[in-house]
């Protein structure tokens, strides 16, 4: 009896391991662990949403949950989650989530979702308010070497950088 349950217990983590596209390594910036959507939570567990509709984060609910790419995202209505479902390249942050103006420089470092811009209409966060300041002096330029810099760094683990 209990050979069967760990057998079972072993399938049922399998199955679940396979539902999860394969990613790169450290290509998204994530929290550890699994959220109760069963993939790891992205930006924190905040609304990506709610940045282009209510000008400001607001913390997502985990009732309210969609899975895309293999990241949870958290929303704030079920109004925001219908919005991301039909279009969640629109929504997600650049650079997998990661502190844009560190991609700037070739590296990955976390990127707060309290400290955010959006830019041609597009998400970008940054470590902390000294580096957004940074990030904000030329947000424009700052956005072309990252994009450079994504190409080399996105399929490359956050320590090998």
């Amino acid at each position: 009896m209990r050979k069967n349950f760990l057998g079972m217990m072993l399938l049922a983590a399998s199955a679940l391991v396979a539902s999860v596209p394969v990613l790169a390594a450290d290509e998204l910036n994530l929290t550890n662990g699994y959220s109760a959507a069963g993939a790891p939570l992205a930006i924190h567990g905040y609304d990506p949403v709610s940045y282009f509709t209510d000008a400001a984060p607001a913390l997502g609910d985990d009732s309210i949950t969609v899975v895309h790419d293999g990241a949870a995202y958290r929303f704030s209505s079920k109004k925001h989650a219908e919005m991301f479902k039909k279009n969640p390249s629109r929504y997600v942050p650049q650079f997998g989530g990661y502190c844009a103006f560190g991609v700037s420089v070739g590296k990955k470092f976390d990127g707060d979702p309290r400290l955010w811009t959006v830019y041609e209409d597009k998400l970008y966060l940054n470590l902390n308010s000294e580096i957004q300041n940074m990030f904000s002096k030329d947000v424009a330029g700052a956005v072309q070497k990252a994009n450079k810099n994504w190409v080399e760094i996105r399929h490359k683990s956050v320590s090998s950088l």
